[in-house]
């Protein structure tokens, strides 16, 4: 899409801090950070929203989800078991689909949140 801000990301004619990229994905820190960790993973084929998606796209979704617990670990805020138990750490996955839904960008994004937790209420 031409005036596609993710798309020109995918395109390198935006600059971004990438953490991680493959042939189908691309994950990148969020420029409006909403939580100590904020980062987006976006299909790198143009889709507008999670609406769009069919079994087509099952792929490239699960791919998406996938990378999460991965970028989560990388960036210090996976959940941790103590060995008893017990859990700490943790993140938050979000997918806004539509106006309503709170999307903002019209290319599929998932939203990696972590960190203390002052952004808890974000997405609920």
């Amino acid at each position: 899409m031409d005036n596609c801000i993710f798309c020109k990301i995918v395109a390198k004619q935006i600059p971004a801090s990438v953490v991680y990229e493959d042939d189908d994905v691309l994950a990148f820190k969020d420029i409006n950070p909403a939580a100590p960790v904020h980062l987006l993973v976006i299909p790198k084929q143009h889709l507008d929203s999670l609406s769009d998606c069919g079994m087509e796209h099952a792929a490239v979704l699960g791919k998406m989800l996938a990378l999460a617990p991965k970028l989560a670990e990388e960036h210090g805020v996976a959940v941790k078991s103590d060995g008893n138990g017990g859990r700490s750490g943790g993140y938050k996955t979000l997918i806004n689909s539509g106006p309503d839904g709170g999307q903002e960008v019209y290319h599929l994004h998932l939203h990696v949140y972590g960190g203390q937790r002052p952004w808890r209420g974000l997405g609920t």
